[in-house]
C-alpha cells in the first residue's frame, strides 16, 4: 500500500477536473482517476483526448499498452499513464526548483 505524494492528487485533479483526496494510497487514487476516465470514454471521449493531450501523455506510449493489454481495464491503464506522467513532471519540478531567496545558497 504506498501512500500518494502530497503534490499528485491536487496536480491530478486540477487536469482531470476530478476531486481527488489529498491523503490516501495510490491504489484508491487510481480507482478514482479510473472511473472519471471511464465515464469519460462513455460520456465525452475528446474530454478526455483534451486532458491526455494536456497532461502530455504519449499517445504512442498509450496506443502501444493498449494494444498489448487487450482485454484489461482500458480506463485503469489510462489512469496508470496519468499517474506515471504526472510524477515524472512532479519530480522535474523538483529537480530544476530554484532556491527561496531566503535560502542560503550562494547567491550570485
Amino acid at each position: 500500500m504506498t501512500l500518494v505524494p502530497a503534490e499528485l492528487a491536487p496536480a491530478i485533479s486540477q487536469s482531470m477536473e476530478i476531486e481527488l483526496p489529498a491523503t490516501g494510497t495510490l491504489e484508491q487514487l487510481r480507482e478514482r482517476l479510473a472511473a472519471r476516465i471511464n465515464e469519460l470514454i462513455n460520456t465525452d471521449f475528446e474530454k478526455l483526448v483534451f486532458h491526455l493531450y494536456r497532461i502530455d501523455v504519449s499517445e504512442a506510449k498509450m496506443r502501444a499498452l493498449l494494444a498489448q493489454k487487450k482485454g484489461e481495464n482500458t480506463a485503469g491503464l489510462i489512469a496508470d499513464l496519468v499517474i506515471e506522467r504526472q510524477l515524472q513532471k512532479l519530480e522535474t519540478r523538483k529537480q530544476f526548483k530554484q532556491p527561496s531567496p531566503g535560502d542560503e545558497h550562494e547567491k550570485w
